[in-house]
């Protein structure tokens, strides 16, 4: 059985006063009408009312298909007995129509509506003396329209729900999307921030580990250029403190504080030189124009975390870095003469940091569409090559809402 909304509670409601109205009128014509069996007709129009309430009053017969079935047989038999005594009662079998259609099946429905048609067809004629097709058009009409009205409101009621629970389902998929795209937030922003501490903090950390080593090597015997090591390092850790404190509200790297990608780099090339013993060169190629911030960030990262490798790994006397800007891309070039190694056999990223450094240079690049290549043989040296794609849509001037973009005046060195 379906549960009662408010639209079918007032129907159910008006159904239960037509039957009383239509009990009560044929009561009211016996008498008028000064019938001999008047008081018969009153006595059974009761007792057809009575039957009638123990349905609405009885859960079980809304509850239980054969309770239905027996209130209905009840109903239908009291309601012949008034059928005989007065014509009026004809007018009970519209009603009837639709509680059957209401309570029973889909197929028993339509077939106790036809007997009930044939029945109240087959006393009005007796009571008229005569069949004739106006005797029979009107229970006849009157079923059709019924079978319509309740088979149409069924329809819409199982539309109504297959909506609900289609809006039930969205819902919970939307929850669901939800939570998926946070995590998936949440993931990305933890590998940027892994990427982030790799080339800065991390890189920063591993250079003062390297300069005050040599500090160290050069004392007691040689204090100039101890001193000289132990002041890089210092440096080195303002220039970290301020990355540090960059992450913390999320802005980009202080290297292109009032700068432009290729004197950032060429400010690289100069720290790592003047810190390190490698020899490292700035070339730049073609016109240069403005990029997003977000391709500057990711081709700047991508060359500190390339000398540090060069600086921690490569043994190497010399690099050069190269910024080339072409018809449609930016490339960024790192090469040098160290001891080389094989791209292959790098491990992937571990507790150690093992390989994390050209997996994370990877993601950058492939985050904004481009492309890294790694070029390397054992005792030949390093070539690493990044490119990112220029569209005139890609490319507005600097100074562009970004969240990544800085607004405080701030230029610490950029460092490896």
């Amino acid at each position: 059985m379906n549960a009662l909304t408010p639209t079918t509670r007032a129907t159910t409601w008006s159904l239960h006063l037509l039957v009383a109205g239509l009990l009560a009128l044929a009561a009211v014509r016996a008498v008028t009408d000064h019938r001999p069996h008047a008081p018969a007709v009153i006595a059974v129009a009761v007792v057809v009312g009575a039957v009638y309430a123990v349905g609405p009053v009885v859960p079980a017969v809304r509850a239980s298909r054969r309770a239905a079935v027996l209130w209905l047989g009840a109903v239908g038999a009291v309601w012949l007995v008034l059928l005989a005594l007065s014509a009026e009662g004809v007018w009970l079998a519209f009603p009837l129509y639709f509680v059957q259609l209401h309570l029973l099946s889909r197929r028993a429905g339509p077939v106790a509506v036809t007997v009930t048609a044939a029945a109240a067809i087959a006393a009005f004629s007796a009571h008229r003396g005569t069949f004739t097709a106006a005797t029979a058009i009107g229970p006849a009409l009157g079923a059709a329209v019924a079978v319509a009205v309740v088979w149409g409101y069924q329809a819409l009621y199982r539309e109504s729900e297959q909506r609900r629970r289609l809006i039930e389902e969205l819902t919970v998929t939307r929850a669901d999307l939800a939570d998926a795209q946070r995590a998936a937030g949440v993931l990305e922003e933890r590998q940027r921030l892994a990427r982030e501490i790799h080339d800065t903090l991390a890189q920063g950390l591993s250079s003062i580990q390297l300069l005050l080593r040599a500090a160290e090597r050069a004392l007691p015997d040689r204090p100039g250029p101890a001193t000289t090591y132990v002041g890089q390092a210092r440096q080195a850790a303002v220039d970290n403190l301020a990355e540090a404190r960059r992450f913390v509200v999320a802005l980009s790297p202080p290297a292109l504080d009032d700068t432009t990608l290729a004197e950032a780099l060429d400010r690289l090339c100069a720290t790592t030189t003047e810190r390190h013993r490698l020899d490292v060169r700035f070339r730049l190629a073609g016109r240069p124009r403005p990029l997003p911030t977000a391709q500057e960030v990711a081709l700047l990262r991508v060359a500190q975390s390339a000398l540090a490798n060069t600086v921690g790994h490569a043994h190497a006397e010399g690099a050069e870095v190269t910024l080339s800007y072409l018809e449609d891309a930016v490339a960024l070039g790192v090469t040098d003469d160290g001891v080389g190694f094989d791209p292959a056999a790098v491990s992937g990223p571990g507790a150690e940091g093992g390989g994390f450094g050209l997996a994370a240079m990877r993601a950058r690049m492939h985050a904004l569409d481009g492309t890294l290549t790694v070029e390397s043989v054992p005792g030949r040296g390093t070539a690493l090559a990044a490119r990112l794609p220029l569209t005139p849509a890609s490319a507005p001037a600097r100074g562009t809402d970004d969240p990544d973009r800085p607004h405080s005046p701030h230029d610490p060195e950029a460092q490896p």
